[in-house]
């Protein structure tokens, strides 16, 4: 066999173990794949939290790689994966503890980033690369895999079913009317943006549009501070009425059914902000640390606020063009050049066009 196929493969592996955010990535691939070779059989290697988010899509093999078990799950893997084939592989994961899973992968076409992108020796694991491009989204890049194999049409679809214990909990937890979803944190906690400055974006929504407020995120110690700080800082009455916080409260499935009944999402470069764009929920994306062109909300491209430039400015002098690709600025501070009435500003811009007056 060789690229582009002329004909659809019997069985395809895709290997892409996180995070939470490039998994969603993945799924317009997925789907535009489905789409065009609706008989192939399609496995696909994944971490075991990530399982949790889309392991119940319909016509996959989900083949889990729990990185918990360190060296053991590459036993485990080497477990599930015996006696079976496959006609091709699509690495998508630029990582050495990917890369050395996939030598557990038997195929004999394995389609990996061109060199340029093959971060960590990934073109040494691979003998086929997509073509080269530069500064790309995330989305665009797995795209670059179809169109190797000779599939041209992208199916911008995601797709992540939501069971109905998700609906209830979401219909049981959130308020009445309508509401905006605050994620502040990510886990990378560089890339957050100040407990105070979403205290102040979350009052202008409640006094100036009269919505209500819903704080999500997981259960890490700074994620809880967050949430206590941002509630702290809005009056009693506010917070009674119109604060609901859900952070620590979620699974992932709870989280998609919440994020999909909002108006908005607001959030910084990180997992809740894709999903919010999955399930169709626009998203004031906060992005100073790392690069909007290659991360941002990918359907929300408007409504980023983006100190982006003006950090890798101060950082190394130069401008973004002319350094690497998604190159990040993890200084401490960095967010803080984001401020109270930028982020207001989008999100008058995304509620009037969202719920006109």
């Amino acid at each position: 066999m060789s690229l582009p196929l002329s004909s659809p493969p019997r069985r395809l592996c895709l290997l892409r173990l996180s995070a939470i955010g490039d998994i969603s990535h993945t799924l317009p691939l997925l789907r535009t794949l489905q789409a065009a070779w609706p008989q192939t059989q399609i496995s696909w290697i994944i971490g075991k939290t990530e399982h949790a988010l889309v392991g119940d899509i319909p016509g996959v093999d989900f083949i889990i790689f729990d990185k918990s078990r360190r060296w053991r799950a590459f036993a485990d893997l080497h477990h599930a994966l015996r006696g079976q084939r496959f006609d091709l592989l699509l690495h998508l994961q630029t990582s050495l503890r990917a890369s050395l899973a996939s030598l557990l992968v038997r195929a004999p076409i394995r389609l990996g980033f061109d060199r340029a992108r093959a971060r960590d020796g990934q073109w040494l694991f691979t003998n086929q690369k997509i073509a080269p491009a530069q500064r790309q989204h995330v989305i665009d890049s797995f795209f670059g895999f179809s169109e190797a194999l000779g599939i041209r049409e992208r199916l911008l679809q995601w797709e992540i079913p939501i069971p109905e214990s998700a609906h209830h909990f979401a219909e049981a937890r959130l308020p009445g009317g309508k509401f905006i979803v605050i994620s502040p944190c990510s886990s990378m906690a560089y890339r957050n943006w100040t407990a105070r400055g979403y205290a102040a974006v979350a009052k202008h929504a409640i006094e100036q549009f009269g919505l209500k407020v819903v704080l999500c995120g997981g259960n890490s110690r700074l994620e809880r501070l967050y949430g206590a700080e941002i509630a702290a800082s809005l009056d009693m009455a506010q917070r009674g009425d119109s604060l609901t916080n859900l952070i620590g409260q979620t699974d992932l499935k709870q989280l998609l059914a919440v994020l999909q009944r909002a108006e908005a999402v607001i959030s910084p470069d990180a997992g809740p902000a894709h999903l919010a764009t999955a399930v169709g929920t626009p998203v004031v994306g906060l992005y100073a640390c790392t690069n909007p062109d290659r991360a941002r909300p990918y359907l929300s491209a408007e409504y980023v606020v983006n100190r982006y430039p003006e950090a890798v400015e101060a950082k190394y002098g130069r401008a973004v063009a002319e350094l690497s690709w998604g190159i990040r600025v993890r200084d401490e501070g960095t967010m803080a050049r984001i401020a109270v009435a930028d982020v207001t500003a989008v999100l008058d811009r995304l509620l009037d066009a969202v719920t006109p007056n």
